[in-house]
């Protein structure tokens, strides 16, 4: 009976390491602000943010990586980065989530001049 139930703790033991072996790393976002953090954390719909050496980090977030940094970009304004498992979003990437900061997107807008007539 003893030796039953050592055989099964250990076949339990080995498809419990196997399993742990074979999940993956959790997904990694950071998120550089332009400004230094003001808060410890900081929370976008369903994500959870830590700041670490000036940067907000999530361990998983359960929405596209776009989205993600435009939630971060919209509550701590614009970006200077923004990775996911160490893979850095390109400058246009990174423009297209920064036209979501809070505060907006500078637009030059180009206005036209009326011509006084001539008498």
């Amino acid at each position: 009976m003893i030796r039953i139930l050592a055989k099964s703790v250990l076949a339990s033991a080995a498809i419990l390491a196997a399993a742990g072996v074979s999940a993956g790393p959790r997904d990694t976002y950071v998120a550089t602000p332009a400004a230094a953090p003001t808060k410890s954390f900081l929370i976008t719909r369903d994500t959870s943010w830590q700041v670490r050496d000036g940067a907000y980090v999530a361990t998983n977030a359960p929405i596209r990586e776009m989205i993600a940094c435009q939630l971060v970009a919209r509550s701590a304004g614009a970006l200077t980065g923004f990775s996911v498992n160490g893979e850095a979003f390109d400058g246009a990437e990174l423009d297209t989530c920064n036209a979501k900061a809070k505060g907006g997107k500078a637009v030059a807008v180009k206005t036209e001049t009326a011509q006084a007539p001539t008498n």
